[in-house]
């Protein structure tokens, strides 16, 4: 299996005159778990969302390699799964045609026909036709891990993982790092000490 990479080379932040991020530095290679960690408001959320392409930083460079060969922008978000607040869901539609959507959108027909292996693996069998609009918080939470999962992607961004999950969604997201790890690179924000246990070390945001 090819091999990803993550280079995270003097990255930086800025919202007008506010810094959020300052020359952040971090290499990662398949089987890596990094935790990124810090006070609220620190920034956490914000490096999740440059390492997925959902923003740009202000200046430095993210760059991501499959055996060594730079990807440009597009393709490397392809290669890039991301559970958290950003990603939205439509109240008034099920579980099924979220499923459905997204691959039509990231040309995934595979996806598209096996919605419902899908929707099994994070623990949302016989779900499928329940309009999201009446799931809990945490079946909410557990569909956007079937969202992220569904492109088998070599990148996995992780905000709040365990986020109002209970004991059995906990180990959904157990046995997801633990996949991930045979896959390719896995980035969780978290102020969670019980989510400390996934990550093989950790880049602490706000330190001097």
């Amino acid at each position: 299996m090819s091999r990803v990479q993550l280079a995270i080379d003097g990255v930086s932040k800025s919202y007008g005159a506010r810094r959020v991020l300052s020359n952040i530095v971090a290499t990662l290679d398949a089987g890596d778990v990094l935790l990124i960690t810090g006070p609220n408001g620190i920034g956490k959320s914000t490096l999740l969302r440059l390492l997925a392409g959902l923003q740009r930083p202000s200046s430095g460079a993210i760059t991501y390699h499959i055996d060594g060969a730079a990807l440009e922008p597009r393709a490397a978000q392809a290669e890039i799964g991301l559970v958290g607040a950003d990603v939205h869901l439509y109240r008034e539609l099920t579980a099924r045609e979220h499923i459905q959507f997204v691959a039509d959108v990231r040309g995934l027909p595979g996806a598209r026909d096996s919605y419902a292996a899908i929707l099994d693996e994070v623990g949302l069998g016989g779900r499928a036709e329940q309009p999201v609009g009446a799931f809990s918080s945490g079946m909410l939470q557990r569909l956007r891990y079937a969202l992220a999962l569904m492109s088998r992607p070599r990148v996995l961004l992780l905000d709040e993982p365990t986020t109002n999950l209970d004991s059995a969604g906990i180990a959904v997201v157990d046995r997801v790092v633990e996949e991930q790890r045979r896959r390719g690179i896995t980035v969780i924000a978290t102020n969670d000490q019980r989510d400390r246990r996934y990550g093989d070390w950790a880049l602490q945001l706000g330190e001097a």
